[in-house]
Parts: C-alpha cells; sequence; structure tokens
C-alpha cells in the first residue's frame, strides 16, 4: 500500500482482505460459511434429466429468474442442450416454471424452454445497468459456441434473445463453463470472467490448438471491453496464495451489492483425485470457495471450502456444489445464493437447487475469541459524520473503537476508554462515543480506526453523513 492515506469517502467497507489493515494482534480474518436451507427447485419435467444446473439468477422489480440448463439430451452431443427459466415471487425461496409458449417439445409449446438446440443462444443472463444501454440488449450475456467459441447475446425481455455484433467475438479461452460479464459503473467497462486451461507449472495459458487436457489446469481469465463486442486480451486471474494447481469449474463473479468497489466470487473447486462410487462416470468431487479482488485482476483467494459437500452423500460426486451466479436480497436481513446438489446420480435421483441463506455482506470477518484481539487500519480519510458497523458477539463479548491520528495516537475524546463497549448483532448500527457520535471535525482528515474486539466479528464498517 502507497503512503497516502486511503480514501474511502462514505462506502461500505468490507474485512474480506488485508487492504485496509496495517496490524493485527490476536485479530484474525475469518471466512464465514453460508447455511444450506430449503430446496427451492427440483428437476422432474419432462425436458429435464440429471444434468440440471443454475446459470444464472436476476432479480427484477416484479420477479427473481432463475436461468438453468434444464437437459442434455444425449450426453455424446453436449453442444446440444435445453435452456429454461423459472421464476420466484417470495424472495428466491421456491421458483416455479412458467408457460413461456416460446420452443415446442414433444408437440407441445406448454413449457418454461427458452431454447433446443445446439450452440445456446440463451447465456447466464445479466441486467445490464450502462446508463446509455439501448432497451433491445436491457438483458446481455456471453453464449458458448463450442469449446472454443463465445458469442455476445442480448434480449429486451430476457425471453428473445440475439446475437450482438459477430457470430463469434474475438477472445481466446476454452469456454465449457458458465461465463459471467457484468458492467462494471466505477471504471465505466463491461468485464467478463471466462475459462482457461493454463500450465500448472506456470499458469500460461495453454494455446488453442495445443490444451493438455490430462494436466491442464481449469482456470479463470478477464477481460474488459467499452462495447461488449470489442474485448481487450484476456488476463489469467492472479492470486496471493500462489496457487497454480486448484481447478476452478466456475467463477461467480460479481460485484459485491452494496460495496461494488469490491469483486466477489464463488469458484467451484474441483478435487479430481477424489474416488466416487455415486456418480455415473468420472471420479473427483466438488466445493465451493470464496475470493475477492480490488481491480478484478488480484484475487484474494481461500482456500478453505465456503461451501462443503455435507452429510448427504449423493453431494460428494462430481459437478455438484455449484454455486448459482446472482445474490438475491431476500429480505432486510437475508441473502441468498442456489447452490446446486445431486447431479447426476445413477439411480436418475433429479438434481436439486438448494438455498444458501447468507449474512448481508457477511462473508469474511475481523475475528477475535474469548481472550480478545485487535487490528489497527492504514490512515485512511472518510467523508461521513456518523460510523456505522455491521457486527456480532457473544453474549460476553464486546466491539470498542478507537480513532487515532496518522501516528497511532488517540485523537481526544475517540479512545478506547472513552467508548461504552458495543454488543450484540447488527448489521448497520452506529458508534458513539461518550461525547457522542459526530465524526463531522475528522471527516476530510487522516485517521486511523483500531477496532477492540472480544468474542466478536466484524464483517464491515462505513461512515455516513445523515
Amino acid at each position: 500500500m502507497s503512503n497516502s492515506p486511503l480514501s474511502i469517502g462514505t462506502r461500505r467497507e468490507l474485512f474480506v482482505d488485508e487492504t485496509l489493515i496495517d496490524r493485527r494482534d490476536r485479530a484474525s480474518l475469518r471466512l464465514a460459511h453460508p447455511e444450506r436451507r430449503e430446496v427451492v427447485f427440483q428437476g422432474g419435467a419432462p425436458w429435464e434429466d440429471t444434468t440440471l444446473g443454475a446459470y444464472s439468477l436476476v432479480q427484477t422489480d416484479s420477479a427473481i429468474r432463475l436461468y438453468y440448463r434444464a437437459a442434455i439430451p444425449d450426453l455424446k452431443k453436449e453442444a446440444i442442450c435445453i435452456i429454461a427459466m423459472a421464476e420466484s415471487h417470495d424472495g428466491g425461496r421456491s421458483f416455479q416454471r412458467p408457460d413461456l409458449g416460446l420452443v415446442e417439445f414433444q408437440g407441445s409449446k406448454k413449457n418454461n424452454i427458452l431454447w433446443h438446440g445446439p450452440d445456446p443462444l440463451v447465456p447466464p443472463a445479466f441486467l445490464d445497468t450502462r446508463p446509455d444501454c439501448p432497451p433491445e440488449s436491457r438483458y446481455k450475456g456471453l453464449s458458448l459456441l463450442g469449446w472454443e467459441k463465445i458469442g455476445a447475446v442480448g434480449s429486451p425481455d430476457g425471453l428473445h434473445w440475439h446475437r450482438i455484433g459477430p457470430d463469434t467475438l474475438k477472445m481466446d479461452g476454452t469456454f465449457d463453463t458458465i461465463n459471467t460479464a457484468f458492467w462494471d459503473s466505477l471504471t465505466g467497462c463491461y468485464r467478463s470472467y471466462t475459462r482457461m486451461f493454463a500450465d500448472p507449472a506456470t499458469g500460461i495459458p495453454y494455446p488453442k490448438d495445443g490444451i493438455n487436457w490430462a494436466i491442464g489446469v481449469r482456470a479463470i481469465q478477464t477481460a474488459t471491453s467499452s462495447d461488449f463486442i470489442h474485448w481487450s486480451p484476456v488476463q489469467p486471474l492472479q492470486y496471493q496464495d500462489g496457487d497454480l494447481e486448484t481447478q476452478m469449474y466456475t467463477n461467480g463473479i460479481t460485484p459485491c451489492p452494496g460495496a461494488e468497489h469490491i469483486y466477489i466470487g464463488f469458484p467451484n473447486r474441483f478435487v479430481q483425485i477424489r474416488e466416487n462410487v455415486q456418480g455415473p462416470s468420472g471420479d473427483g468431487c466438488n466445493d465451493a470457495l470464496f475470493m475477492c479482488s480490488r481491480d478484478g485482476v488480484h484475487w484474494t483467494r481461500y482456500r478453505e471450502a465456503w461451501v462443503r459437500p455435507g452429510l448427504d452423500q449423493r453431494n460428494w460426486t462430481h459437478r455438484n456444489n455449484y454455486p448459482s451466479w446472482g445474490i438475491l436480497t431476500t429480505s432486510d436481513t437475508e441473502w441468498s445464493m442456489l447452490v446446486s446438489e445431486h447431479y447426476m446420480q445413477k439411480d436418475q435421483e433429479p438434481c436439486k437447487l438448494r438455498r444458501l441463506s447468507i449474512r448481508p455482506w457477511g462473508f469474511v470477518s475481523l475475528s477475535a475469541g474469548y481472550d480478545g484481539g485487535e487490528a489497527v487500519t492504514h490512515p485512511l480519510v472518510f467523508d461521513g459524520h456518523t460510523l456505522r458497523l455491521n457486527y456480532a458477539t457473544s453474549a460476553a463479548g464486546n466491539i470498542r473503537i478507537e480513532i487515532q491520528d496518522p501516528a497511532g495516537q488517540p485523537v481526544p475524546g475517540f479512545s478506547a476508554a472513552d467508548m461504552p463497549p458495543l454488543f450484540g448483532d447488527h448489521l448497520d448500527t452506529p458508534v458513539a462515543w461518550k461525547q457522542g457520535s459526530d465524526l463531522s471535525a475528522l471527516a476530510g482528515k487522516p485517521v486511523r480506526f483500531r477496532f477492540i474486539l472480544k468474542d466478536a466479528d466484524l464483517y464491515a464498517f462505513r461512515t455516513v453523513t445523515v
């Protein structure tokens, strides 16, 4: 980090990495895990099979849409697939199949199918938030055109899709996965995250005509574009852990809601050396990871699983536990994602999509145990007048905050001794010292925050002007 103070304005800052932290003592960054909740969608329609899997979740004003692969009718012809869409009207707790009347299946159009055929025109979809986005392409995505080709598609309504620009984009990669993209409002460009196969010794992408499928590592690459058609050369993602051998099937990357300057990802990790007995073909099993980035290229990747397969033995087979792409606001106190279960079981058990319950902004915490710990930030410049925290303590735990000058000396009136300890569980609660909560005299000046924790987790903080 440079010697200049970091300006955070009034944005919400998350403790997902070490960016803000200058030093820690008996406090750590602890990965939080989602809770598996109810099954929200299950295969079983005549046009669905055991390869069903979530593509993306899109939250509209009237409903939540789930774009998903319903089937691969012939596994020897994987390019031919069925893409469908389901909807939820209860915050993502259940999904139903609307009768779209678009694609005929076995003599009837009474189904929720969007595509049936090779090279699907329907992608993992997203809503384009670019201010001048043409209405005919309000929905967008990257569609698979064979393993080594990809295309840009758009739709006015998320149902009727068309090509944008040339049939095939000029982009290197190996695209048999859930390829993602979105409009990045902070940098004013589109970002894509797609698959590459890399040399496990160097991390360098294999050339398109020289992929060694036996030893190649499934990895993630990124590119940017101003128009969704012309893309910059792809860049392999770089990780602080230096591990070049982790196989990542999907990426699930998106700006964090309410903290869009931080990119978060939920890649599915494939552990190929595990032998399974329940799956129909191929060894290996999968779990899901959490990772984050401040620039979209350099990532902090937690090697501990974010989602484990769990007690259900049917989830210990390959290509299970895929997180959906997209985060839902289920309520004021809960976010949701979906995770896949029971993929390609020998007895044709239907695939399931189960809801994951997530604390808002609660992916990683600055955490300390009962004996206590603390962390001090680098010098920061904020614009707000009141400090607010997202935190949780035990009944015996607490949090105190001290504001320091850049040299590390307590600012008069804002020392730890001047603050009544906080306890409880809150997502966005104000902080006050004995003299009050008004920080306007410190706004615009470089200060450090010293967070002192006892049996507590601190997920995020921000300053507000109201």
